[in-house]
């Protein structure tokens, strides 16, 4: 299982150039990861993991996330 969620944001004139990546991960738990990795374009970024129970719970937080970062001006790739 690999759903991914990419979102960006371009600004010229802020010289702003962000990407934000939102995967689901099946775990050797049983569980699911829900990665994020946001940064500027072009750069490694960074990398956050949150375990979730299962496929449920990460799809909702996958979701919440990314409802975020649009509210904030990332547009869905």
């Amino acid at each position: 299982m690999s759903d991914s969620i990419h979102l960006q944001r371009i600004n010229p004139a802020l010289n702003q150039r962000r990407f934000y990546r939102i995967c689901l991960q099946a775990n050797l738990f049983g569980g699911v990861d829900v990665w994020r990795e946001w940064g500027r374009i072009g750069s490694p970024g960074r990398l956050r993991i949150e375990p979730c129970a299962d496929v449920r719970e990460a799809r909702e937080r996958q979701g919440r996330l990314a409802a975020g970062k649009i509210r904030r001006g990332y547009v869905l790739l």
